[in-house]
């Protein structure tokens, strides 16, 4: 399955601001309303969330929406 470099460095950060605040996956999830497997397989860069899912993740991470997109340029 081809991974965008894009998807794994979004995932890598949910992963640093999810563990930062000290939270389960699990936890996350449920306050994303997501499943944990799905949180799992975006924090490994194997889905693409659509825009509501980031926001509903910055929100639950208490972090601004743009703090989880890669600096590209």
């Amino acid at each position: 399955m081809f991974m965008s470099e894009l998807t794994i460095q979004f995932g890598q950060l949910v992963r640093k601001y999810r563990k930062e605040k000290n939270m389960s996956q699990e936890q996350l999830a449920l306050l994303c309303n997501i499943d944990r497997s799905y949180l799992g397989r975006i924090e490994r860069g194997e889905v693409n969330p659509t825009l509501e899912k980031i926001y509903e993740i910055a929100r639950a991470l208490d972090i601004k929406s743009k703090d989880l997109l890669p600096n590209t340029i």
